[in-house]
C-alpha cells in the first residue's frame, strides 16, 4: 500500500514538473536572416518597424502589445494611436529603447543592418522577415501567433488568407495570359521583379509580369522597355488610395496595347504592396482587371 502511495505520488510530481516546465518554454524561431531568437515567454511589448508588420500583428491577434510603430502604420486604425518611432528607414532607437520592448520585429528589405545591429547590441531581441511569397504571409500570421502568444486568432487568421487565395486560384488557372506591367511610380519609372509578391499575385490571375526576368524586387526601367514589351495591361499603385494622374500619362503612347484597349488600371498600394491579408484584396481587384482586359480582346 505504502508503494503504490509513493507511485501515486512520483507520478503526479512528475506531472506538476512537466507542466510547470513546459509554462517555462522558452519560445525558439529562426527568423528570415537565420538568427535565432529566444524568449522566455511570450512577447508584451513589441515595436513594429515597418507598416506591414504592424497590420500583420493586429491580424495575428497582437495589436494590443504593440508599443511602437514606425510611420505610415495606418491600418487597422487602432494603430495610429500607437507611439510613432521614426521611419523605417530612420527609427529613432532612444525612443525605441525608452519603450523597453521584449522584442523588435523588423523588415530585411527596409530597415538598416546598422539600426538592427545596434538594437541587438542593447540586448533587445530582434525578429527579422522577409515575405516574397504569398505563403509567407499565412506563415508570418503564425509565427508572430508563437511570438506573442496569440495562436488561436494568428491560426484563424493565416487559415481564413488561405481559402480566400485558393479560391482566387481555382477561379482564374484556366484562363488566357495576360502581360501586365506593374507601375509603383513614374519618376523613376518603377516596376517589379519576377521575385516580387505582386509578380506571385499576377500568376495567380492567370497575368505575365512583362519585367520578370529582372532580378531586384523593384527595379527601374526604361521607357523604351516598356513600350518594347508592349503590355497589354498596365496597373499603377502610386502612394495612396488615389488613382495617380501619371497614369494617364501612357496616353500619349497610342500605339501600346494597352492603351489601345483602354487597359489603364489602379489599385490602392496598400493592399498589393504589403504582405498582409489585404492582399487578398488586391488580388481579387487585380484579377477582375484581367477578366475586364481578357474581355476587350478582339
Amino acid at each position: 500500500m505504502k508503494k503504490r502511495t509513493w507511485l501515486l505520488w512520483l507520478a503526479l510530481m512528475l506531472g506538476m514538473t512537466g507542466t510547470a516546465a513546459l509554462a517555462r518554454a522558452d519560445i525558439v524561431l529562426t527568423d528570415d536572416q537565420g538568427a535565432t531568437v529566444r524568449l522566455l515567454r511570450p512577447a508584451q511589448r513589441i515595436v513594429s518597424l515597418a507598416p506591414h508588420v504592424t497590420e500583420m500583428l493586429f491580424a495575428a491577434g497582437a495589436g494590443s502589445k504593440l508599443r511602437g510603430v514606425v510611420e505610415y502604420s495606418n491600418f487597422p486604425p487602432a494603430a495610429r494611436k500607437i507611439m510613432g518611432i521614426g521611419s523605417y528607414a530612420q527609427p529613432d532607437l532612444e525612443a525605441i529603447a525608452a519603450l523597453k520592448p521584449d522584442l523588435v520585429i523588423g523588415w530585411t528589405s527596409g530597415n538598416s543592418p546598422v539600426h538592427i545591429r545596434q538594437m541587438r547590441a542593447l540586448g533587445i531581441p530582434v525578429f527579422m522577415v522577409k515575405a516574397q511569397r504569398i505563403e509567407d504571409v499565412a506563415r508570418d500570421l503564425l509565427r508572430y501567433g508563437q511570438l506573442a502568444g496569440s495562436q488561436p486568432q494568428a491560426q484563424r487568421a493565416a487559415d481564413e488568407f488561405r481559402q480566400r487565395m485558393a479560391a482566387l486560384r481555382t477561379q482564374y488557372a484556366e484562363q488566357p495570359p495576360v502581360r501586365v506591367f506593374y507601375q509603383i511610380w513614374k519618376q523613376p519609372l518603377m516596376t517589379v521583379g519576377g521575385d516580387q509578391l505582386i509578380s506571385e499575385v499576377m500568376q495567380l490571375c492567370g497575368g505575365v509580369n512583362v519585367f520578370a526576368k529582372l532580378p531586384a524586387l523593384a527595379p527601374n526601367v526604361s521607357l523604351e522597355a516598356v513600350l518594347a514589351a508592349n503590355p497589354e495591361v498596365i496597373i499603377a499603385s502610386g502612394l495612396d488610395g488615389q488613382r495617380p494622374a501619371w497614369l494617364d500619362d501612357w496616353q500619349r503612347w497610342a500605339t501600346l496595347t494597352a492603351v489601345r484597349r483602354d487597359n489603364l488600371f489602379f489599385i490602392p498600394p496598400d493592399l498589393v504592396q504589403r504582405a498582409t491579408p489585404r492582399i487578398a484584396e488586391g488580388a481579387a481587384q487585380l484579377c477582375q482587371q484581367l477578366e475586364t482586359a481578357r474581355s476587350r480582346r478582339p
